[in-house]
């Protein structure tokens, strides 16, 4: 039987065309070549030859080329690298980032920087007492949850409100205690197109409550009479009013979405003096809240109030009595009406006046049988 030959590895490669690893890659070199994905069936061939040879080819090749570099585990190059490095990013990120969200610290630095300015008194405030950064920054993060999550407020309208220059908004006036007023803010605060703010007109009462007097100045609310409202009006400032007063917002359930007496017309004069227009609005959902099934007089003298309510809830249930039912709102604003078509001497002509007191009345009146007809339900 004839001698078999031995063909050696590197000459099978030498007959594939290659050229086989250098002296010094044979004696030494242990390095496995990395897989190439994608490759041919030579390649796996000579993928697996390599893998059976007692020495692998060397790190460089006969011609002096460096050899391909070593891939180790989790590298990002290819797609499962890629992936275990994306994840070492992830782990590699501060806890806080991942528990808080992005830009955290940024806002832990404006926090710090509003408090500084509380309290070294940096900051500004109107003649009114308005605060407009206590307002944007804290006021209205208090409220919003309320305005968003709870009632459910639905704004419909509001581009009948001026982006610039004064307006006078009248709406009505319900639901025992005074959340529409609120609600109302939230509603142009966060929804109207130019982001303007609204300043409320308020009964004595609420600037007589220690700590009511000073949240509402804070928030740009001023008293009810004609010259701070027209003040504000000539300076271009959006002013609400709500003309039933007590007698809307203490009236019993079984009247509720019928309009009370809006008083004498002043603002219907005001709007006249300071030529903006009136812009009705119309407010459902607030008299279901805390339906008020009777009045106790006898408190309300006691307390120095205009009406103690008497609801299913309060004050059997304490406190917790006051907490409003979860309905669903809806405030709309009308079409605008235009005052600066009307002589100066207009304000003191009292027809005029009350005319032009009852079409926003029933303007609003009108808009709330609407609304109370398309509603689905006091809840949904």
């Amino acid at each position: 039987m004839a001698d078999a030959k031995v063909i050696p590895f590197d000459d099978d490669r030498r007959a594939a065309g290659g050229s086989g690893p250098s002296r010094a890659g044979r004696a030494g070199g242990r390095h496995h070549r990395p897989r190439r994905s994608g490759g041919g069936p030579a390649q796996a061939r000579t993928a697996a030859s390599e893998a059976a040879s007692p020495a692998g080819p060397g790190p460089e090749s006969a011609a002096g080329a460096p050899a391909e570099p070593v891939m180790l585990p989790g590298a990002r190059s290819g797609t499962a690298g890629g992936e275990a490095g994306a994840r070492g990013d992830e782990a590699d990120q501060p806890l806080l980032d991942r528990l808080l969200g992005e830009g955290w610290d940024e806002r832990t630095a404006r926090g710090l920087a509003f408090l500084r300015r509380r309290v070294t008194g940096e900051y500004e405030v109107d003649d009114f007492g308005y605060d407009a950064e206590l307002t944007d920054h804290v006021l209205m993060s208090l409220i919003r949850p309320v305005y968003e999550k709870y009632f459910r407020v639905e704004v419909r309208g509001l581009e009948n409100v001026p982006d610039d220059g004064g307006a006078l908004i009248v709406a009505n006036h319900s639901g025992t205690l005074p959340w529409d007023g609120l609600m109302l803010q939230v509603a142009v605060h966060d929804h109207h197109p130019a982001g303007r703010h609204l300043r409320l007109l308020a009964a004595d009462l609420v600037f007589v409550l220690p700590v009511v007097n000073e949240l509402a100045r804070k928030a740009g609310h001023t008293l009810a009479c004609s010259e701070d409202a027209q003040r504000l009006l000539e300076r271009g400032e959006v002013v609400g009013v709500m003309p039933e007063g007590f007698k809307g917002i203490g009236k019993p359930f079984s009247e509720r979405y019928k309009l009370q007496r809006f008083g004498r017309g002043g603002f219907v004069s005001t709007a006249l003096r300071a030529r903006v227009p009136i812009v009705p609005c119309s407010i459902v959902g607030a008299e279901e809240i805390y339906p008020m099934l009777g009045n106790s007089r006898t408190l309300a003298r006691l307390l120095g109030i205009p009406y103690f309510p008497l609801t299913p809830t309060f004050p059997w249930l304490g406190p917790l009595g006051a907490v409003p039912l979860p309905t669903k709102w809806t405030i709309r604003f009308g079409e605008p009406i235009e005052t600066d078509g009307y002589p100066p001497e207009a304000a003191d002509d009292p027809m005029l006046m009350f005319n032009l007191t009852d079409q926003v009345r029933e303007t609003i009146q009108h808009s709330l049988y609407e609304l109370l007809v398309r509603r689905r339900s006091v809840f949904f």
